[in-house]
Parts: C-alpha cells; structure tokens; sequence
C-alpha cells in the first residue's frame, strides 16, 4: 500500500471510529469509492471497505455483482464433427462474487447461516431449469463456476479481512479489468460465537463513463445503426488500405 493510501486509511477509520462511538452501532462500514468507473484504457482495479465494531467479533465480506441468465453448453461429436449437444439455462447468476473473512470461513459460520446468507461457492442461489436433469445440472453448474473463476469473476478462496487495534478493520478487494458494469451489493457481516450479531449492505456502482461509455450506449440502444455504421467503417478501411498498398 502506498503512504498517501496509508494515511487516507488511516484518516478514514478515524473519522468511522468516532462516528461509531458516537452512534453506539455494532457495526459500521464503508467503501473508500462508491463508484468504479471504466474508462478507455481501463486495466482493473482494487477497492478497499472499512469499518468499526463495538467489540470483538469477526468480520466477513461479500461483493455481488448484477444477477442474471448463464447458458453453459456442452460439446459432443456427432458424425465426427464437434456440435453442442446439450445446454443449460440458469438463473440468478451473479456476474461478479468475491468474500473476505477475518478468519477461515469453516471456523466462523455453520452450514445453514452460510447458506442462508449465500457465503461461498456452494451457496450462490443459482437456479437451474425446473424440468433440469438434477445430476446434469450439478455438471454444468460446476462448469460455469470454473468459468467464472478462471475469468477472474468468481474467487474461489476469501481474502482477508484485516483488523487494525482490535475494533477498526480493513479489506481490500480486486477487480479485474473485465468486470461487468451493473449495481453491486456490498455486504458486511459481523459475527460472534457463529452467529450473524450485524450486518450492513452498501451499494457499489460499476460503470462505463466517457468516450467508451457513449459507444456502448450507442451499440444497445441503436444496435441497426451501430451495425451499419461498423460496417461502413470496416470498408473505408479496407479500400484505404488496399490504396496504400497499391502505391507501394
């Protein structure tokens, strides 16, 4: 970390602690930025939540991103050629997961709060079709999530939730540069003796801004015209190139 993020840190936690104390909350959190924005260029980034408890306890943190509809397929021969021969719709598949846990996540939480408040892989509430094969389904979702993971999307293990004097706490979380804009949910967790004694939800924005964002409006929004207008671009290029070379 670098000194100027140090000290903002720093400063941070000590305004968060004495609001806490103020308020006698069990819990309070922040996002140092509420807004992620993509701009042309953009290589990822990294977003650091902090907070206060009113005693001791354990922290964990999850990041949503936008739920929505996955297609997971898979591939067969037939007549020697390679073609889709089956496919899955789920739903409420979350475009973006990431955890951080201020000790390992088996010694915290019992299996029935985990699920219930949708920590770790196993507990993402995604739905397959109702008329789903339940033993083909479980294949492909299990595809989807080595997907997920190796795009960047899903982390397969918590980071670390680090506390700093024993109530102030900190977390620093990644996100890639392929990370999927949408409104994100940010939820914090304290617990105590493995049970859930606070939580606070916060929301997180990802967006498009700048030249980039204005193309990518433009795509959905007018996608005949975007198409039309690419295709007339590719052209133009290709009769310039080939003058080029014809002068060569």
């Amino acid at each position: 970390m670098s000194r100027a993020r140090r000290l903002l840190l720093l400063v941070l936690l000590a305004v968060l602690g004495a609001s806490h104390r103020g308020r006698a909350e069990p819990l309070v959190a922040d996002l140092s930025n509420h807004l992620i924005a993509i701009t042309t260029g953009f290589t990822g980034t990294d977003l650091l939540l902090f907070g206060a408890i009113d005693g001791p306890g354990d922290i964990v943190a999850v990041i949503r991103g936008p739920t929505g509809q996955a297609i997971v397929r898979r591939m067969g021969r037939l007549f020697g050629i390679w073609v889709n021969r089956d496919s899955v719709d789920f739903d409420e598949v979350p475009s973006f997961y990431a955890i951080a846990s201020s000790r390992p996540l088996a010694s915290l939480l019992t299996a029935e709060t985990a699920q219930r408040y949708g920590i770790g892989l196993d507990n993402l509430g995604i739905q397959p079709p109702d008329d789903a094969n339940s033993a083909e389904a479980a294949d492909m979702l299990a595809a989807l999530i080595r997907i997920k993971v190796r795009e960047n999307l899903f982390r397969p293990e918590p980071g670390k939730v680090i506390f700093l004097g024993g109530q102030l706490f900190r977390a620093d979380f990644h996100f890639p540069a392929n990370v999927p804009t949408g409104s994100y949910l940010v939820q914090v967790l304290l617990l105590r003796d493995g049970k859930v004694a606070s939580a606070q939800t916060t929301p997180l924005i990802v967006s498009k801004v700048g030249v980039g964002a204005d193309v990518y409006q433009f795509a959905h929004r007018r996608a005949a015209a975007y198409g039309a207008l690419s295709i007339v671009i590719a052209l133009f290029a290709g009769w310039m190139a080939h003058l080029a070379f014809r002068r060569a």
